[in-house]
Parts: C-alpha cells; structure tokens; sequence
C-alpha cells in the first residue's frame, strides 16, 4: 500500500507537534542535564526552522 502524499502544511504540523513532543518528554526526565537538555532544544528548534527545507528534500526524492 502506498501512503498517501502529504501537503507542506500537513508535514509542518505533525513535524512540529512531533518535536514538542520530543522536547516535553525531555523535560519532563529528571536524568538529562540541564545543559543538555538547552543544547537539545536548540537543535530542535532548528530543524522546526528549517522544516520547509526537509519537506523539499524529502518531496524531491519522491518525485
């Protein structure tokens, strides 16, 4: 079965809910270090940015 293709806004949503789930679940883990735990929000943060980037890519591959 093949997925059905999902729209820009459609990735950006679930990528952004997916990554504040991330983030919750690290903050809610009392073993992560707090400087760990900031570094890691950074880097989340910048995939959330760079969001329309990773769709383009991935969307590339599929065409």
């Amino acid at each position: 079965m093949i997925a059905p293709k999902m729209t820009e806004e459609e990735f950006d949503a679930t990528f952004t809910y997916t990554l504040d789930v991330l983030l919750a679940t690290m903050a809610e883990e009392p073993e992560i270090d707090p400087e760990k735990f900031y570094s890691m929000a950074c880097v989340l943060e910048n995939l959330r940015f760079f969001s329309p980037v990773l769709y383009g890519a991935l969307r590339g591959k599929e065409d």
